[in-house]
């Protein structure tokens, strides 16, 4: 499958858009764990990674050392980036021959 360029043009325009979002939600989380405020909760911060922020969530979690030693995280988000790599790339290139 290879979608047209407008797909994905809006499907690039999607993915830094939620991954800007995700960065800003987990720092929001640490500086709020920080102060000891209102924390966000982890399903809400695990749906970000796995609608597409997945890079921002890995990004985040060691810009702001947060959630790293949480094995749903440390484990959970570098997978779900692997899996969301590998869909983009079938999404948008898969009718390139693969040689051996």
């Amino acid at each position: 499958m290879n979608l047209p360029i407008q797909l994905q043009t809006g499907l690039y325009l999607y993915l830094i858009c939620i991954n800007i979002i995700t960065i800003a939600v987990y720092g929001i989380d640490k500086r709020n764990a920080v102060r000891g405020k209102w924390r966000i909760r982890v399903s809400t911060l695990l749906t970000l990674a796995a609608v597409g922020g997945s890079a921002g969530a890995l990004l985040a979690m060691h810009l702001f050392h947060h959630k790293t030693k949480k094995k749903k995280f440390s484990i959970g988000v570098p997978l779900m980036l692997l899996v969301q790599i590998v869909l983009l790339v079938f999404l948008t290139k898969a009718d390139l021959p693969i040689s051996i």
